[in-house]
C-alpha cells in the first residue's frame, strides 16, 4: 500500500505594497495521509487553501514548514528524485482546455510522459501503451490522431485523465477536475475516476467545492475552512453529522436530491 502524506505543512507567501511587507498563510498545519485504493475529499470555498495544497503536493511549491512523505519517505526536490517522485504522483488539473497544447495530437500529449517516465521505448511499445491508455478511460483508441480542439470537454478530461496515468502513479491528484464541464458528463468523469481507484488501487485526492458529489465519491472528507482544517472524517459521519459551523453551512447549501419540490 502506497501513502502520501503531509505533516504539519504550513505555506506563508509574502505580500509587497505599501510602506511594510505583509504575509499570507495559505496553509496553515495541514497533516493528513493519502492512501492508495481510497479516496480522499479536499472541500472548501475558493481561497481556502485548496490549490496551495495541489501545489504543495506537487512540489509546485515548497512548504514554509511541516514535510511530505512519499511510503515514509521525504520527497526528493531535485533530478531523478523530483522526476521518480512525480512519477508516483501526477495531477489533473482543472481546465482541459488549457492544460492540453492545441497545437499537438493526442497521441503526442500520451507519448510525451511514456517517454520522459521510461515506460515505453520503441514505437511498437507506444502505439500499444497509447491505446491502452485510450481503453483505459473509455475513449477510441482512433482518438489517438485528433486534436484537442476536435474533441468535446469530457473528451479532453478523459485525455488529461490518460496522460496522468501514463507514468503509472501511485497517487492521483484531481484538482476540481469537472468544475469546468457541462452538468452533463461531470459524473461520467467522476465515475470514471472511481473505477480507476477501484480498478488500479490508485489512491485520489479529489479537490472540490462541491460537498454532495464528495460525499457520493469518497471514502474521507476534509474540510478546509481559511488555510485550516477544521473537520476531518468519513465521508456520511461529515455531511450528515457535521460538527464544525463551516461544515454545516456547506452541508445545508449541498443540493439533495432526496428533498422534493413541494407546490
Amino acid at each position: 500500500m502506497s501513502t502520501l502524506e503531509l505533516r504539519d505543512v504550513t505555506k506563508t507567501y509574502r505580500l509587497r505594497g505599501g510602506f511594510r511587507a505583509r504575509t499570507l498563510t495559505a496553509v496553515a498545519g495541514a497533516s493528513f495521509t493519502i492512501e492508495s485504493g481510497k479516496t480522499t475529499a479536499l472541500v472548501g470555498q475558493s481561497g481556502s487553501g485548496k490549490s496551495t495544497i495541489a501545489k504543495l503536493l506537487m512540489q509546485l511549491e515548497r512548504p514554509s514548514s511541516g514535510s511530505i512523505l512519499l511510503d515514509g519517505r521525504p520527497v526528493g526536490r531535485h533530478g531523478a528524485a523530483l522526476r521518480a517522485y512525480r512519477s508516483d504522483v501526477q495531477m489533473v488539473f482543472q481546465d482541459p482546455f488549457a492544460s492540453l497544447n492545441p497545437y499537438h495530437s493526442v497521441r503526442h500529449h500520451l507519448e510525451r510522459p511514456l517517454l520522459l517516465h521510461g515506460k515505453a521505448t520503441g514505437r511498437e511499445e507506444l502505439d500499444a501503451k497509447v491505446t491502452s491508455l485510450l481503453e483505459r478511460v473509455r475513449l477510441d483508441p482512433d482518438m489517438a490522431e485528433r486534436r484537442p480542439h476536435e474533441l468535446s470537454g469530457g473528451q479532453r478530461q478523459r485525455i488529461a485523465i490518460a496522460r496522468a496515468l501514463a507514468p503509472e502513479p501511485k497517487i492521483l491528484v484531481a484538482d476540481e477536475p469537472v468544475s469546468m464541464l457541462d452538468v452533463s458528463i461531470r459524473l461520467g468523469v467522476l465515475n470514471l475516476l472511481a473505477d480507476l481507484q477501484n480498478e488500479e488501487d490508485l489512491g485520489v485526492l479529489y479537490i472540490t467545492h462541491d460537498l454532495a458529489t464528495a460525499r457520493h465519491f469518497s471514502d474521507e472528507i476534509l474540510v478546509m475552512y481559511r488555510g485550516e482544517l477544521v473537520e476531518r472524517g468519513p465521508a456520511d459521519d461529515v455531511i450528515l453529522n457535521p460538527q464544525h459551523d463551516y461544515t454545516r453551512l456547506l452541508a445545508e447549501a449541498a443540493p439533495n436530491p432526496e428533498k422534493r419540490i413541494r407546490a
